[in-house]
């Protein structure tokens, strides 16, 4: 598959993976803090995150309509510069004040900027090209999914170079029933590296956006040669996909956030358990393009619901485990669980047609509110019954998640149908072959 050659397409791509990188390091920061700074409880972190995420899913709408008028310069570039500002000044306030509530504002804040930027990506990435819309969006979405793998592990390398490690360092001395009893301490300072890294991405979407003038253009030509087309979708096909996306929620992005929780309650350091979070949306990453291969050959439904039902026993093994294999069910439960995000992106735009702006933000607003209140519903069971019976449930969703997935339409009802060619009105009919019906 070659590559797309367009820097309009690069530089939301490159901004795609600037924001998710940073966006996949909430989860990471949120156990940093609890164990370094913070006394926190799975029901704060978790929401946490899911304001974090609710905001950024209901502002999408919003900046996608936007992005439909003016082109998105300024949105998508300032998205990014903000995400990583409000971050920022979320954990110099948790160092410098330890209240929770003080920090919660600016990290929920920061959303906004994940709210901008997603749906002028998504929109630019399928219009540069458009006889390669399915795939350029599926590349956007991997290269999200790389910043969201990346993200966690450049965390808990930075912010593990300056923490303590009383528990390992003591736990062979003093015995196992002191692990996780010993106070640890930590400094926030080592994140302001990360931040630097979003500098070339801002830049980059600041040249290459076009301004509200040529976007304007570019609209005016598109709707004259735009074609009117019939799709032929059963009813219950939109409301069966908010289904499966609020039950596929619950491994995608729900669980995500407490990957990092349950191994540092086992005791793994920050690099380890960033490690492992990483590695899980990095298969999710590379699984995305696999899929859009095999959807093309085997149709998307089959494909969502097949990998679905397959990311269920990984899932559930993962949070039986502390050892090295977590790895391997992390890597299996990432790319069966997120390999299906861009194919259910592609199907919910065609059963949603319009401007591609402000329907790529209501799809991608809805798939991020969901995870949202997945991982607020999460936070809360665990607190009830644990994390490694969470886990387990969450598994079994997936599964019939998949299950429904098989109920939804074929291709063949999603893409649009050319009108057949006219025929003039002196030609003849075609014989008709005999012992046809």
């Amino acid at each position: 598959m070659a590559l797309p050659r367009n820097p309009l397409f690069w530089a939301v791509s490159l901004g795609h993976f600037t924001i998710d990188m940073f966006n996949g390091s909430g989860s990471v920061l949120m156990a940093f803090l609890a164990g370094h700074i913070l006394q926190l409880s799975n029901t704060q972190i978790g929401l946490a995150i899911s304001l974090y995420q609710l905001l950024s899913a209901v502002s999408q709408p919003l900046f996608g309509w936007m992005a439909d008028r003016n082109g998105g310069r300024w949105i998508g570039a300032g998205g990014v510069a903000w995400t990583v500002g409000m971050l920022v000044l979320a954990l110099l306030t948790a160092a410098a004040t330890g209240s929770y509530v003080l920090m919660l504002i600016p990290f929920v804040l920061a959303a906004l900027g994940s709210g901008a930027l997603h749906p002028v990506g998504a929109m630019h990435a399928a219009d540069v090209d458009k006889t390669r819309a399915a795939s350029n969006t599926a590349i956007f979405f991997m290269m999200g999914q790389m910043g969201l793998a990346l993200g966690p592990a450049l965390t808990g390398l930075l912010l593990d170079s300056a923490a303590t490690h009383n528990n390992v360092l003591f736990m062979e001395a003093l015995g196992p029933a002191f692990n996780g009893r010993l106070i640890e301490h930590g400094a926030v300072e080592p994140f302001l590296l990360l931040a630097l890294m979003a500098i070339p991405g801002v830049l980059f979407m600041a040249l290459a956006l076009p301004n509200k003038h040529v976007h304007a253009q570019g609209q005016l030509a598109e709707q004259k040669t735009a074609t009117q087309v019939t799709r032929q979708v059963p009813r219950t096909a939109l409301p069966l996909l908010v289904l499966i996306v609020t039950l596929r929620s619950f491994i995608n992005p729900g669980i995500v956030a407490f990957i990092p929780v349950l191994f540092q309650s086992r005791g793994w350091s920050a690099a380890e358990y960033g490690f492992i979070t990483s590695i899980y949306w990095f298969a999710s990453g590379i699984a995305g393009i696999g899929a859009g291969y095999l959807a093309d050959r085997y149709g998307s439904r089959n494909i969502i619901a097949v990998s679905m039902i397959l990311a269920g026993p990984p899932l559930f093994l993962l949070a039986t485990v502390d050892s090295s294999a977590a790895l391997i069910f992390a890597v299996a439960a990432g790319a069966f669980g997120g390999g299906s995000h861009s194919l259910i992106v592609v199907m919910a735009q065609r059963l949603l047609p319009g401007r591609k702006g402000l329907a790529s933000g209501a799809t991608l607003g809805f798939i991020f509110g969901a995870g949202a209140l997945g991982t607020l519903i999460i936070g809360g069971l665990s607190d009830q019954i644990g994390l490694e019976a969470s886990f387990q449930i969450v598994a079994v969703t997936a599964v019939g998640a998949g299950l429904l997935a098989f109920l939804l339409p074929a291709d063949r009802y999603l893409r649009p149908q050319a009108p057949p060619p006219p025929i003039p009105a002196d030609a003849d009919p075609a014989p008709t072959p005999v012992g046809a019906d």
